[in-house]
């Protein structure tokens, strides 16, 4: 058998899919020829099965290095289940199951081990790794290797030292977001050496973005989540106090809410994590503690209650969102004076390279919250994903503000970066434009410049809004390893000689979202649905797993919309291999027969 279809034997049978998703084959291809990689997927765009596939394929034993006891025992959880020899090593085992997990490991008996970066730098560990057959070291998350990352972690900085100790063993690096400097540094720090790089597009289609004024938000979000109807859901909060307080308004409305942060117990938390991914728990309400380690993909709705600091925090969060890739929301209620408050704590950080980064991005993340374009093009064009046609699915597109001719507008900023030499950032901008009498200005000379008060008609904020969507548009780069100054590109040179016009949306100065409407999510059976799932929770409960594991949400809407009654048929659904056929497809034939023999017939009893 060839290696293309033994890789597919292995999709199919064991992860239960008829092919693979974009770049997946590339990647896995790459790694077992013995190349390096640098793998940016959205969250729920396939990465672990990049990692994952080519451990179970081959022979040895996979490393991968992740950041969460709780995420680890999610994936090893349901690696299991699929009849996968997978582990995971951590402080939580007793010294008797860590010492049968490295025997496993050392024997072979193990395709795929579990690691925190800190046990992967422990000397002892390394000495491990050198004895054992490793075939490959998978580590994800690894935007926290980077300092330009927004979770950037020192102990995730020394695992290029691992590299060192295992030159001929194939690295894969695997993260959600990665601006192009964090990219860079990531190769950097961990010494790949010409590393297969793979971007998937960081488009996540099947998730509606949407941005309103916080003017009540408690009341806002009690409404937002009524409408929900019991799905699952995700609230960030930037306090452990208002996740307190939230939390508890929300139960006192019947709602089956929780709140988490790093305050609480551990086993608090844990309890909390534990009756989220089991569908236990409706709606928990946290602060960023609440992060790496869900592994849930039917999360429906991700509420930001107050403004991330960055883009790749916003954007990793409401990729918490849709996982299983049906219809998502993400909620960000904006408040400008947030935004301020936030700007005072940055400035307050000591390290003056680390407060400019700080700044950058959240100066990023404040632009797409007061948008007047496309929120997804925004968010696509800061990972350099440049694109000009709008989603159809944010609060911008289903109601968007008035447009106008900003050719002229455009050619003033445009003209401004120009002739400052494309060396100063916006605020600089602006004030040559507005025509400021500032000292700096002066002793630059840019009050003798042509574009010198040729704006000084609009306010601060105009401008600012004008210089945002250029940015978002692809117009003008605002370079972070720069100290945010703006630089055009090839782009705006047409618009700067009046060869072509340019759209633009008014600025909101007074910022007013109201609510798109919410459509249907998908053409199912949802009555076949609602009892797949309970049928669903009553295995998953007895076998004490999240039910996830068993199936996915995108897997029963597919049940629920092809109706298999055979296990030729449930085998041809999407997540339905082997191993989750032998194991639970009695169960779920049985109930879609006798729900197409009778709609009224009660679930097989287990």
């Amino acid at each position: 058998m060839s290696q293309a279809a033994n890789l597919s034997k292995v999709l199919a049978d064991v992860f239960g899919y008829a092919k693979f998703r974009q770049g997946q084959e590339q990647v896995i291809e790459a790694v077992q020829s013995g190349r390096d990689a640098l793998v940016l997927m959205p969250t729920g765009g396939g990465k672990s099965l990049c990692y994952q596939l080519p451990a179970i394929a081959g022979s040895g034993v996979s490393i991968v290095i992740s950041p969460l006891i709780s995420l680890m025992q999610d994936q090893v959880e349901s690696l299991q289940t699929m009849g996968v020899a997978a582990a995971a090593l951590h402080n939580g085992l007793t010294a008797e199951a860590q010492q049968s997990v490295t025997q496993d490991a050392a024997s072979g008996a193990l395709r795929l081990l579990y690691v925190s970066p800190e046990r992967a730098m422990q000397p002892y560990f390394v000495r491990l790794l050198q004895q054992w057959q490793v075939n490959l070291v998978a580590i994800d998350e690894a935007h926290c290797i980077s300092q330009w990352g927004h979770d950037f972690r020192p102990e995730y900085g020394q695992l290029g030292q691992l590299r060192e100790a295992l030159p001929q063993v194939p690295f894969m690096a695997l993260t959600a977001t990665a601006d192009a400097a964090t990219e860079a540094d990531i190769i950097q720090r961990l010494h790949l050496h010409d590393p297969c790089v793979y971007k998937s597009s960081f488009d996540r289609s099947n998730i509606r973005y949407i941005v309103e004024d916080k003017f009540k938000p408690q009341k806002q979000l009690r409404d937002y989540i009524a409408k929900q109807k019991g799905a699952s859901g995700i609230v960030y909060c930037g306090s452990r106090k208002r996740v307190d307080e939230l939390a508890e308004r929300l139960r006192s409305d019947g709602i089956r809410a929780a709140g988490y942060h790093a305050g609480m117990e551990h086993e608090e938390r844990e309890y909390v994590l534990r009756g989220f991914v089991r569908d236990d728990i409706d709606v928990v309400v946290a602060t960023v503690a609440f992060g790496m380690g869900i592994n849930k993909p039917n999360v429906r709705f991700v509420v930001h209650f107050d403004v991330p600091r960055s883009i790749e925090a916003y954007y990793q969060e409401t990729g918490r969102a849709g996982r299983d890739g049906l219809p998502a929301e993400a909620l960000l209620l904006y408040d400008p004076s947030d935004a301020n408050w936030i700007r005072s704590i940055i400035n307050d950080i000591p390290d003056e390279q680390r407060r400019q980064v700080e700044q950058h991005k959240f100066g990023a993340m404040q632009a797409l919250g007061e948008a007047q374009t496309c929120r997804r093009l925004v968010l696509l064009n800061y990972f350099n994903e440049f694109r000009d046609e709008p989603c159809g699915n944010c609060d911008i597109c289903l109601d968007p503000p008035r447009q106008y001719d900003g050719t002229v507008d455009a050619q003033k900023v445009l003209s401004c970066i120009y002739r400052v030499g494309q060396r100063f950032g916006a605020m600089h901008i602006i004030d040559v434009l507005r025509g400021s009498q500032s000292q700096r200005l002066t002793s630059l000379g840019h009050d003798q410049l042509s574009t010198f008060g040729i704006g000084a008609e609009q306010s601060q904020a105009y401008w600012l809004g004008i210089i945002r969507q250029l940015i978002h548009r692809g117009l003008v780069l605002q370079n972070i390893q720069h100290y945010g100054t703006l630089q055009l590109t090839a782009a705006a040179r047409p618009i700067l000689r009046g060869e072509v016009a340019l759209q633009l949306a008014e600025p909101r100065l007074n910022l007013a979202v109201s609510k798109p409407k919410v459509t249907d999510r998908a053409d199912y059976d949802k009555v076949l649905f609602r009892r797949l799932r309970a049928l669903r929770k009553k295995i998953a409960d007895a076998e004490e797993k999240p039910p996830f594991v068993v199936f996915n949400d995108a897997t029963l809407v597919e049940m629920a919309v092809h109706y298999p009654t055979n296990e030729d048929a449930l085998l041809n659904i999407s997540g339905v291999g082997h191993s989750k056929l032998e194991r639970y497809g009695s169960h779920f034939i049985a109930a879609i027969t006798a729900y197409l023999d009778a709609e009224d017939e009660p679930l097989l009893q287990l």
